[in-house]
């Protein structure tokens, strides 16, 4: 057995413990948007506006293709933590092997097909013709680094496993800190213009994978990391296509319903519009801030599963949720006293600011409305019951396209906000109905 592997041995489950993952997780997802900011900063420094439009697009373009594969984190950390708690350190080592195949092959497939992807991509632009052109262009770089954004994937799945959420915040930083620099160094200093960004992102993708693959060296030193015949385990394999798999029909279900936010709010008008963005930001830092604590449970969950010791697991729920709900109440009394305050920050236009205000007690109220969903998805996670989670995310999307169609004619945006708390509220009290099947889970 490793030196990572030395963790398998029983550790109390405490505060601390728990901090000492979250912490590091909270302080990673700060870094999270930049990537694709830092393009669009440094070209926007340019004097046309074509170049700026073209990089932003293909920002989003390249960041949804990559982020359909985020399900490797997430698969990764529940099975590779139940392998821990079990004390299988072979398991252990082969999941890492596993999920690095899954994300080169993933890479490869992205690489050999973006040719009617980027077409597709540029068909549905609606952008100028120089604009395309230069998108393609950089979309063309970007794609050669995504079987090491993928990688990136499985690496800090399989650290935030391993409780070393340190190596998760340094691959971040490293891979977005050399984006920075680089970026602001090719395209300002060198002249490169959109290549050069494109160029800068792909450094940082491969930095950050090399650096994950760095800090996992010690799972590569186990033979079972190199030993083909148990990785690709059709057993094994199997089960893990079926959690990865519906994670992303979970995952998938849930960006269809935040994507389409701005669509549905449309027809309001571009003020309303507007101002919902400005609220979804505020909810994107309650979600960076509980990503802590989730990812606390997921691992050690996964643990307490592993060991099929329902009182760790349900402690250690327990922990990570009490950390999560004492983020929740402060964020949730930080917007209602200086939630106006914020606003005005994120936005100068008065208009959207007084609209923005109006809708704000959607905002005051929604930390506590993801306690339950973001909470339980860590915990669920972790126990890698991934079914669950697919079908209790089936549920709040229907329930969210219900009310859409029954409140938005009467209630207009409120309706829209109502139908979106509806749907988290839906899925908390579905999975913690599911909770109890967990638990039974882990002494079967």
């Amino acid at each position: 057995m490793t030196n990572d592997l030395a963790a398998v041995a029983p550790q109390p489950i405490t505060h601390r413990r728990v901090l000492k993952i979250a912490i590091p997780i909270m302080l990673s997802n700060v870094t999270v948007p930049l990537m694709g900011l830092v393009d669009v900063f440094a070209i926007g420094q340019t004097p046309e506006a074509t170049p700026l439009a073209a990089v932003s697009l293909g920002v989003v373009v390249i960041s949804t293709l990559y982020w359909v594969f985020g399900f490797l984190r997430m698969g990764t950390t529940g099975l590779v933590g139940q392998a821990l708690g079990a004390g299988d350190d072979i398991e252990v080592a082969t999941l890492l092997s596993r999920a690095l195949l899954i994300a080169a092959a993933a890479g490869l497939t992205l690489i050999l097909v973006q040719t009617p992807i980027f077409s597709l991509a540029a068909y549905w632009s609606d952008a100028s013709e120089d604009a395309e052109a230069l998108m393609l262009q950089y979309m063309g770089v970007r794609i050669w680094s995504a079987p090491a954004a993928i990688a990136v994937f499985a690496l800090t799945g399989w650290l935030i496993a391993m409780e070393r959420t340190g190596g998760v915040f340094a691959v971040q930083f490293v891979m977005n800190g050399l984006n920075i620099v680089l970026s602001l160094w090719f395209v300002l200093g060198l002249g490169w213009g959109v290549p050069g960004a494109a160029l800068a992102s792909v450094a940082g993708e491969l930095a950050g994978a090399g650096l994950g693959l760095w800090l996992c060296r010690s799972n590569f030193t186990n033979s079972a990391a190199w030993a083909f015949a148990r990785v690709f385990d059709k057993v094994k394999l199997a089960s893990m296509m079926s959690v990865n798999r519906d994670i992303l029909i979970r995952s998938l279900l849930l960006m269809t319903i935040f994507s389409s936010l701005p669509f549905l709010a449309s027809p309001f008008g571009d003020t309303v519009v507007a101002a919902n963005a400005v609220l979804l930001q505020l909810l994107h830092i309650i979600g960076h801030a509980l990503d802590g604590f989730a990812f606390a449970a997921e691992a050690l969950v996964a643990r307490a599963f592993g060991r099929r010791d329902r009182a760790r697991l349900r402690r250690s729920a327990i922990l990570t949720s009490v950390w999560g709900a004492a983020a929740c109440l402060t964020f949730a009394v930080f917007f209602a006293l200086a939630g106006s305050w914020l606003i005005s920050l994120l936005t100068v236009d008065v208009t959207v600011q007084a609209t923005a205000t109006t809708y704000l007690p959607w905002m005051v109220a929604m930390p506590i409305l993801v306690l339950g969903p973001f909470m339980l998805d860590g915990i669920f996670i972790g126990a890698t019951r991934a079914r669950d989670m697919r079908n209790m995310m089936v549920i709040s999307a229907l329930v969210f396209w219900v009310l859409v169609l029954a409140a938005l004619p009467h209630w207009g945006n409120h309706g829209l906000w109502a139908a979106l708390s509806a749907s988290l509220i839906a899925r908390g009290l579905t999975m913690a109905a599911r909770y109890p099947a967990l638990e039974r889970a882990a002494e079967s």
